[in-house]
């Protein structure tokens, strides 16, 4: 896979994010429970996630590792940020918006630990 492919992966990671919050989680946000402004912080954070990797799948940097290793720490921040508003609005959360997070978490995790691991061989 090109080393810049990562960034792909991120970019759309993060654009789907972003989708999900504005055309599902806020529309729908009495089943998921998390409240609106906290929604369109994460779906704000995304959008900007999203626009930075697509800007490097797109630009080809030469230290391209440590562009990746960025994302890779932002989207470690995204999730410490979600898990925290999760824990902050737990009382108010559906099991629905405690599964999307979770699962959300899980994914972001998982790819920050590729891009690592990426970013660290490169």
């Amino acid at each position: 896979m090109d080393r810049h492919t990562s960034f792909l992966i991120d970019a759309i990671g993060a654009l789907l994010s972003a989708v999900l919050v504005g055309t599902i989680l806020i529309p729908f946000q009495p089943l998921f429970g998390m409240p609106r402004p906290a929604l369109v912080v994460l779906g704000s954070i995304a959008i900007v996630f999203a626009f930075y990797s697509f800007s490097c799948f797109a630009l080809k940097p030469l230290l391209w590792h440590r562009y990746l290793r960025g994302i890779a720490l932002a989207n470690l921040l995204y999730c410490v940020l979600t898990a925290g508003l999760v824990l902050r609005y737990y009382t108010k959360m559906t099991f629905l918006g405690l599964g999307y997070f979770f699962l959300e978490i899980v994914l972001i995790l998982v790819l920050v630990r590729y891009e690592l691991h990426k970013a660290k061989s490169g």
